[in-house]
């Protein structure tokens, strides 16, 4: 049994203090019927509440999957610019939400969000070794000496080495190319690429571990991603089979995201 105050309180922008008022404005009921006592206790699995004309939904916790537009920032708050929870729209932000992992500001794709802290430190435990994978556009041509060059750790300006990482060409335009990384340095990819003589005009994230983004978000849209989901995103993946999704998609994801 939970407190009706704080129920709504943690699935919606509203303050306890705000659901108070609301409560004696009469704009909440609990199964029909129009309740004013915040202190009323409800079971939130089984009674349906409504908060001024929005039905809650109970989740122990939610997850979202979230096509980032260039722009925004990966953080819950930030005083210069907007953050990725601004897109999140209020039937799915709660209180504790937040971006699992980061998405340098002009970058696009893939943000998942989560008010799971268990499941956040799965993905981001350096032990899980959670690949990510990125659709890339480059300034000058792809050249396949790339490869050698990620799979053996390559040293970054700072003197810093990464993890060996995968990267391929793809066949419908020499300018891109697909990389997976098992870290999460600052600006790693674009880093890399300069480090191997190239440089990176745009970035879209397209895969986190066995999960890859649905081809239908357009950009700034989300969807809630469930169980199964969420333990296919943790499950390893084969590259190559990672790399024939993208050539397939690889208009879609270029016309949509504008990259």
């Amino acid at each position: 049994m939970e407190r009706i105050d704080k129920f709504i309180s943690d699935r919606t922008p509203m303050s306890r203090k705000d659901v108070k008022l609301l409560l004696k404005q009469g704009g909440i009921t609990v199964n029909g019927q129009t309740v004013q006592d915040s202190s009323l206790k409800i079971n939130p699995e089984t009674d349906s509440v409504n908060a001024g004309g929005r039905t809650l939904v109970y989740r122990k916790n939610t997850c979202v999957m979230l096509n980032k537009p260039d722009g925004y920032v990966c953080s819950t708050r930030d005083g210069r610019s907007e953050t990725v929870l601004s897109l999140v729209p209020e039937e799915l932000r709660t209180k504790d939400m937040f971006p699992a992992g980061r998405l340098d500001k002009d970058s696009k794709g893939f943000v998942f969000l989560t008010d799971d802290g268990d499941l956040a430190h799965r993905m981001l435990s350096p032990k899980k070794h959670l690949t990510k994978c990125y659709l890339v556009r480059l300034e000058n041509e792809y050249d396949e000496r790339y490869e050698e060059l990620f799979a053996s750790g390559l040293e970054i300006d700072g003197g810093e080495i990464c993890l060996p990482a995968k990267v391929c060409g793809i066949s419908h335009d020499r300018h891109f190319a697909f990389v997976g990384l098992d870290e999460g340095k600052y600006h790693q990819v674009k880093r890399m690429f300069q480090a191997a003589g190239n440089k990176v005009l745009s970035l879209f994230r397209v895969q986190i571990g066995g999960l890859v983004i649905d081809g239908n978000l357009a950009p700034g849209e989300c969807l809630e991603v469930f169980n199964n989901d969420i333990e296919k995103m943790l499950s390893q993946f084969d590259f190559s089979d990672a790399r024939k999704s993208v050539e397939i998609c690889f208009w879609s994801y270029l016309i949509n995201n504008k990259l």
